[in-house]
């Protein structure tokens, strides 16, 4: 039993390593075999220039080994038994699998050989087109047969055949190049026509040739080409000759032409045109600087997918400035040409040529009717309000060009008269627009005009809507008239914020005014007892606190002084570029580094004349909101430049003068401010702080100065992309008087010593405030002075009188009951001259000066005034000589 066993698995094991030895030495010769085969083809296809196949023995090796797999079954088809045949099948396929696995590791099987060579004549199977495959060193290792055909006619390969070529010698430079750099590149060349045919024109090209897998060549490869355009660029030439013809045609028409862009850009004009319009051909123009208020609804009728053209009765503007009176057609050019083709013709020309002849069209009226008719469409068309006539239904059957320019048509099947009237409007709006057609269609008048505001309030508009009787279209059934009222309620809005700013300035200045007496007593009177006091004695902390609220206090009052521009101004010579460049310096010290400070000078910048003190405070409320808008950092740019006379008029619509100024610009990366907060900035108390964290008086500050330097301000903001406020500053012609009085302005200042605030004279005191008057007389008589007081104007006559005239110095409030300061001081001069006077007030030197004698000097003390402050006034003054 065991031997029965034993004996088929022997002769299996013999036979399979029989089958192994006969596999190996088939297959040795197989390959030698196919090596020889393989070299001999290779060196054909070198020879014939067809790219070499991949692998030393693709198919050979395949093949023997095939075959070897069926002469080792054959031999096992001998041995009997069902178990031994199926094991010497499962042997053979495992044999073979393996033996497929390795050969294909080892390049010696592979099958896909002629697929790619068959993807490569894919690659270049156009025969129209030469194609040459060649290695860096210029080597040729494939041609198909178009470039094969060259190389049979004896003009070698493709770059040396170009070589050969006339007059090509540059363009084939430039290929070679390309090639040997690995690059594309492309030229066309001429070759010059032979004795038996006419002229090529060649697109020769080159190319980085990268198919990995489909050639076995390791050298980096290019592509050469070579195309015949010959064709191609007799019809290019062909048509550019129809279109100068077309344009030789169109050029020489009486008619002016006009091709026009999309966005109304002309593009081209005839000789009849430019004639017509007077603008010579090299300068651009635009449909809306011939057309004035009817480009639009022109360019909306180019655009209406219709047969027949937009016909129009227009005045066309010349580019001297007069008008004429013409027919207008336009119609949209097919595709694949865009925008659209205009024609125009002078009307008295067109009518003096068909005069008389009948227009059947119109049912037998002569042209002079049709004159009379299109007279009437220019008027209209060129009228700056709208005009609309409307059917029962609301549709729109005639628009005048100022209508259409103001309503625009909507687009798509529901073009609703109401909807588009009030497309921005609001719903209240559009109730009373309703209303006024429904009144109109029945046959009623409205007297009273509809004022339609969009929704941003950039524009508005006026409407009446009135019936329709006896018009020349029987469909007619109402009338719309429009005006633009935008500019009429812009000012009105302005005009309303000026009225307010100025009350809130009245009533700002009044209350400064009485306000500023009250801290002249607060602070003067803590001076006082400061000076009576040592710092550890008890009260005198008290006493810092409140002199310094009350300080606090009197830079509010000046903040509203400012903003009523009420306050009293040092003027002198200020050179723009050394204000904020200090100002820059100083800033950047005291905001951090959050903030990128930055001043961007600018060369022969203009003077001007201003406070520097205030114009510092402009600047620092400014980069104070600016830091507030940028929260979490952001720059901070500083500029100045001269606006000439001409450059200002562009700011005229918004209310600044004609003249020179300097424009200093504060520009910021901050939030922005919308609309609403822009036209409240500048109001007193308005701010978008949280509570406590501001006044509201900053920029109503700046407001105020810069008004009463005699300059303008101007925001410019968009949310989220920051702010730039523009400050106008008049510009100042130097005098040379001007200049020596600055030099020996900053020599004193070098010479300026700490001074003596005692003194000795009678001083005529005349306040009717007892608070002031009470500290104002303590505060003399401490410093050394005998002090005369008065209630009063008539009063300080009185008391002077008394003294018979031996006073030598005079100190007056200037608003007084009974009689003024100034009146007194005129009055006080009749009597004895040269008396020495200095005012104090809480409104500016300039609210009273006009009411004093010309000739009269005075000194000014701004309120609220502090003890130094009086004292070393005092002293000044009273030395003088």
């Amino acid at each position: 039993m065991r031997s029965a066993v034993v004996r088929p698995r022997l002769i299996v094991k013999q036979l399979f390593f029989k089958w192994l030895c006969l596999t190996a030495h088939v297959a040795t010769h197989a390959n030698r075999l196919g090596s020889r085969v393989m070299s001999g083809f290779n060196a054909y296809s070198s020879r014939e220039k067809a790219v070499p196949l991949a692998g030393p023995t693709p198919v050979w090796t395949a093949w023997v080994a095939a075959a070897a797999a069926v002469i080792a079954f054959a031999g096992l088809i001998s041995v009997t038994g069902p178990d031994t045949i199926g094991l010497a099948m499962l042997v053979l396929l495992a044999t073979t699998g393996l033996f497929f696995v390795f050969g294909s590791l080892a390049g010696y099987v592979q099958l896909d050989a002629g697929g790619a060579r068959s993807r490569l004549e894919h690659l270049v199977a156009d025969t129209t087109v030469a194609t040459e495959i060649a290695a860096e060193d210029g080597e040729v290792v494939y041609s198909n047969r178009a470039a094969a055909a060259m190389r049979a006619a004896g003009l070698g390969s493709i770059e040396v055949a170009l070589a050969a070529v006339p007059g090509a010698a540059d363009a084939t430079y430039r290929l070679a190049r390309a090639a040997a750099r690995f690059e594309r590149h492309d030229e066309v060349i001429t070759v010059p026509a032979g004795a038996d045919k006419s002229a090529q024109c060649l697109r020769v090209s080159v190319e980085p040739f990268q198919t990995p897998g489909l050639v076995s060549d390791s050298r980096r490869l290019v592509r050469w080409t070579v195309s015949d355009i010959s064709e191609q660029r007799r019809q290019e030439h062909e048509l550019n000759q129809t279109i100068r013809a077309r344009d030789a045609v169109i050029e020489a028409l009486p008619v002016g032409i006009a091709q026009l862009a999309d966005d109304g850009t002309v593009t081209h004009m005839n000789a009849a045109m430019r004639r017509l319009v007077r603008i010579d051909r090299d300068r651009a123009v635009g449909l809306a600087e011939i057309l004035p208020g009817a480009a639009d609804m022109v360019l909306a009728a180019a655009k209406r997918e219709t047969e027949q053209p937009g016909r129009f009765a227009l005045d066309v503007v010349r580019d001297d400035g007069t008008v004429v009176a013409t027919r207008v057609l336009v119609e949209r050019r097919r595709a694949p040409e865009a925008g659209a083709l205009l024609v125009a013709f002078e009307e008295a020309a067109r009518q003096s040529s068909d005069a008389g002849t009948p227009d059947h069209a119109q049912g037998g009226t002569t042209q002079g009717t049709a004159g009379g008719d299109d007279a009437l469409k220019r008027l209209l068309n060129g009228a700056p309000f709208g005009v609309a006539t409307i059917d029962a239904d609301g549709a729109v059957l005639h628009a005048n060009a100022a209508f259409q320019r103001m309503f625009p048509e909507p687009d798509g099947p529901h073009r609703s008269i109401v909807r588009r009237l009030t497309a921005t409007a609001s719903a209240d709006q559009r109730k009373a627009v309703e209303g006024a057609l429904v009144r109109a269609l029945s046959g009623r008048v409205t007297t009273a005009a509809i004022d339609v505001v969009s929704g941003d309030a950039q524009t508005a508009r006026s409407l009446l809507i009135n019936p329709m009787t006896a018009g020349a279209d029987p469909r007619e059934a109402a009338v719309i008239f429009v005006t633009d009222a935008t500019e009429h309620k812009a000012l009105e809005l302005k005009f309303a914020q000026s009225q307010r700013m100025e009350a809130v300035g009245k009533l700002a200045g009044g209350i400064a005014h009485d306000f500023n007496n009250v801290l002249t007593v607060i602070i003067g009177l803590s001076d006082l007892q400061l000076q009576t006091k040592r710092p550890t004695d008890s009260g005198y902390g008290d006493l810092i606190q409140i002199r310094d609220n009350a300080r606090r206090a009197a830079n509010m009052v000046k903040q509203l002084l400012a903003f009523s521009r009420k306050q009293t101004l040092e003027p002198e010579v200020i050179g723009v570029n050394e204000l904020l460049q200090d100002f820059a310096m100083t800033f950047k010290k005291t905001i951090g580094e959050q903030i990128d400070v930055k001043h961007l000078p600018t060369r022969d910048l203009w003077p001007v004349k201003a406070d520097r003190t205030q114009l510092d405070q402009v600047l620092l409320n400014l980069a104070v909101n600016a830091k507030d808008a940028m929260p979490t950092g952001g720059r901070l740019r500083l500029r100045a430049k001269n606006i000439s006379e001409r450059e200002s008029l562009k700011f005229g619509g918004v209310g600044m003068l004609a003249g020179e100024y300097v424009l200093i610009e504060a520009e910021d990366s901050g939030t922005g401010m919308t609309a609403d907060v822009m036209t409240k900035i500048f109001e007193p108390f308005f701010t978008t702080k949280d509570v406590g964290k501001g006044t509201g008086l900053g920029l109503s500050t700046v407001y105020g100065i810069i008004k009463q330097t005699g300059g303008f301000i101007y925001p410019v903001s968009e949310v989220g992309r920051g702010t730039t406020f523009r400050v106008f500053l008049p510009r100042h012609i130097v005098t040379e008087a001007e200049e020596a009085e600055a030099a020996a302005a900053v020599e004193a200042k070098k010479k300026e010593q700490p001074r003596d605030l005692t003194g000795t004279g009678r001083v005529l005191l005349v306040e009717d405030e007892d608070g002031v008057r009470s500290f104002a007389v303590r505060a003399l008589q401490r410093q050394g002075y005998e002090v005369l007081e008065a209630i009063s104007g008539v009063e300080a006559l009185e008391v002077l009188e008394a003294a018979e005239g031996k006073v030598d110095l005079i100190v007056s409030d200037v608003i007084m009951p009974e009689m003024d300061g100034p009146t007194m001081y005129n009055e006080m001069l009749k009597i004895y001259p040269g008396l020495k006077i200095i005012f104090m007030s809480g409104y500016p030197s300039d609210a009273f000066e006009r009411a004093l004698d010309p000739k009269a000097e005075f000194a000014f003390l701004q309120k609220p005034v502090n003890l130094a402050q009086l004292a070393a006034k005092v002293k000044e003054v009273i030395t003088q000589p």
